[in-house]
């Protein structure tokens, strides 16, 4: 199915003026018949005023990043895309399959709200196309935002993510004939592209874990790469939606964690390696200040030590530089030995 655009139809102020002009000739013929008992004058003046509201639903007005999709008795006319105010077959019909689906996005299309013209003529009333207002396709930049979703990673510890797509359709006969619920057909397709993607990496940077597919381990994460994920996710979600003429432009993490049930372990995990890495870090300074301490002593000649007040010497900084409370030192005014 391509998509057909109709751009010589612009045509639509000139063709109500006409309308308007024909209505009011069929009253005044039908008042003239009727005065000079001139029957063809006034059949003709009647079956205009009954009939003559159907023109108007040819009338279409487009604003932009607006598009409308048109079929004749089944079969695919054309699709209006550009702003302005158009006149086609009064018997077209629009199309859209998805314009009362409402998901969790941005431009959803208030298929409830669309409101009718209608023209009084002899008593007779006639609406114009209010199916049009309500059928329309944006084809602006939208942004769907699907519910988190909980998903193993590669670890097999569960985590929760969501994910926000930017999208757009860029050929409306496709999005309208080759699926039959474009959104819904999109929205499925971010679902299963993210656990897809989500399940190859580790929540954190995990030994021997393989991200790329390549055979050989690397540091992707969830948490770290980011940005690599999304594109990932981006580049999956394209792949499916192509044959129902949508564009991805962007995707983004927009939510990331454990899920709750192991969330408490997996925080007492991070505190505990916090923990042991601040304390490597003071060991590792701890021992450089004893030794700048001996060699200082040496230096200066202040006190002369053999190898047993040393290790005491050692053991007393290392306590105090060690230690989480503020060292309380006692005076020793006696002796080692």
């Amino acid at each position: 199915m391509e998509e057909k655009v109709l751009n010589n139809k612009k045509n639509g102020m000139v063709m109500m003026l006409l309308f308007l002009v024909l209505y009011a000739l069929a009253v005044l013929a039908t008042v003239y018949g009727a005065n000079t008992m001139t029957i063809p004058v006034l059949v003709i003046g009647i079956i205009w005023l009954c009939i003559g509201w159907i023109p108007f639903m040819g009338l279409k007005v487009l604003k932009p990043q607006e598009a409308l999709v048109l079929t004749l008795f089944g079969k695919y006319v054309g699709t209006l895309k550009n702003d302005g105010f158009y006149w086609v077959n009064p018997f077209c019909t629009s199309v859209n399959p998805a314009a009362r689906t409402k998901l969790n996005q941005s431009g959803d299309v208030d298929g409830g709200s669309a409101k009718s013209i209608l023209f009084s003529a002899a008593g007779a009333q006639a609406s114009l196309n209010s199916e049009s207002a309500s059928k329309k396709i944006s084809l602006k930049i939208m942004t769907l935002n699907n519910n988190r979703q909980k998903i193993n990673d590669c670890l097999g510890n569960p985590v929760e993510i969501g994910i926000a797509v930017m999208w757009r359709v860029v050929d409306t006969a496709k999005a309208v004939f080759t699926v039959d619920n474009y959104k819904e057909y999109l929205s499925l397709q971010c679902d299963s592209a993210l656990r897809n993607i989500v399940r190859n990496y580790p929540y954190d940077v995990a030994p021997n874990v393989d991200t790329t597919g390549d055979g050989v381990a690397d540091e992707g994460s969830l948490r770290g790469s980011s940005e690599v994920v999304a594109a990932r996710i981006r580049d999956e979600i394209q792949q499916k939606v192509s044959e129902a003429g949508l564009e991805i432009i962007e995707a983004r993490i927009t939510y990331l964690a454990y899920a709750p049930e192991i969330a408490a372990v997996m925080l007492q995990r991070q505190q505990a390696s916090a923990i042991i890495d601040a304390r490597k870090m003071i060991v590792d300074g701890a021992v450089g200040m004893v030794e700048m301490a001996l060699e200082r002593l040496n230096e200066n000649n202040v006190v002369e030590l053999d190898e047993e007040r040393k290790a005491a010497m050692v053991s007393n900084l290392l306590v105090v530089l060690c230690g989480n409370h503020d060292a309380q030192p006692v005076v020793n005014s006696g002796s080692l030995y």
